[in-house]
């Protein structure tokens, strides 16, 4: 199973190479409003852990618009303001507001000036970014709990609360998929004869997955292919092969839906595959096991 683990980390770090525009858009995700509740929920959970006031929490997006806001009992009023404030500022910045009043704290005045200038930005204590999967994508702002840091540790309480909810709480909508684990015995008998170990149903690689991993197996040479959108990430395990990448397919066919298939190619480059050697192969780029060495045992981890 050691061997079945290494292409599927090739192909965590190849998923940007398998279409050209992801290079000019990225794929962001948004804080739902669902999510900014959880977050909200841990952070009262806390305050009445605490047996504090609690305060007002409040939760922003990326670009600090308010999405949530809650105050507990016996909280003053000012305070839902100033915690829309803090969040808004964190979120901004990307950054916690306790690095603000300690720079300010520290003789860097100059800094209460950006009030001027950025609507509700508000260097106190109690701000902290929302961060999923590394990137920011809101804040949390606590005030009027029982003391400033209070109003950080109940922050810090929703934030992470955000880090282990499931991906219902984000804008996609989509659960995570379950962990794969494949028996040595059942990856053994697939390469017999080359069979797909995860993603044989079409659909599910379309719709909840974007890969497919093959334990491929060849005796002899294969035909020249051309996936429209499929980019290879091979790995060898066993035997060696030529093969024969790009150039141009002589008598190409459609075999199958955005799938082509050719005897030969004209022109390309080639290469001696031998045990241990990687190849990643864009999507539309002619490939070709021109020559095989038997037998050939190699994984293909498909990424659309």
């Amino acid at each position: 199973m050691k061997r079945f683990i290494i292409p599927i980390a090739i192909a965590a770090v190849a998923l940007c190479a398998s279409n050209g525009s992801a290079e000019s858009v990225s794929d962001t995700r948004s804080l739902t409003l669902e999510g900014a509740k959880k977050v909200i929920q841990a952070a009262a959970a806390e305050a009445q852990r605490v047996h504090g006031p609690g305060g007002s929490i409040a939760v922003v997006d990326e670009g600090g618009n308010l999405v949530a806001l809650e105050r507990l009992d016996q909280t003053f009023a000012a305070s839902a303001n100033i915690a829309i404030g803090k969040a808004r500022t964190a979120a901004l910045f990307k950054k916690p507001t306790k690095v603000f009043e300690e720079a300010i704290k520290g003789g860097r005045t100059s800094m209460v000036t950006l009030g001027g200038d950025l609507q509700n930005f508000t260097p106190l204590q109690g701000g902290i970014p929302l961060e999923w999967e590394g990137k920011v994508v809101g804040a949390i702002g606590v005030s009027g709990a029982a003391s400033a840091q209070q109003d950080e540790e109940l922050a810090l309480a929703g934030a992470k609360a955000l880090g282990s909810m499931a991906m219902a709480g984000m804008a996609d909508g989509h659960a995570p998929l379950p962990v794969t684990y494949i028996e040595s015995g059942k990856v053994a008998a697939s390469f017999e004869n080359g069979a797909v170990l995860v993603g044989e149903d079409e659909h599910m690689m379309h719709a909840a997955r974007n890969y497919m991993v093959h334990a491929s197996h060849r005796d002899k040479p294969g035909a020249v292919e051309i996936h429209e959108y499929d980019t290879d990430i091979v790995y060898v395990l066993k035997g060696s092969a030529t093969l024969v990448t790009g150039g141009m397919p002589v008598d190409a066919k459609t075999i199958a839906p955005h799938e082509f298939r050719a005897p030969a190619v004209e022109g390309g480059d080639t290469r001696a595959l031998v045990p241990g050697d990687v190849v990643i192969i864009p999507n539309g780029v002619p490939h070709w096991f021109k020559e095989v060495s038997a037998p050939f045992d190699y994984y293909v981890v498909k990424v659309r």
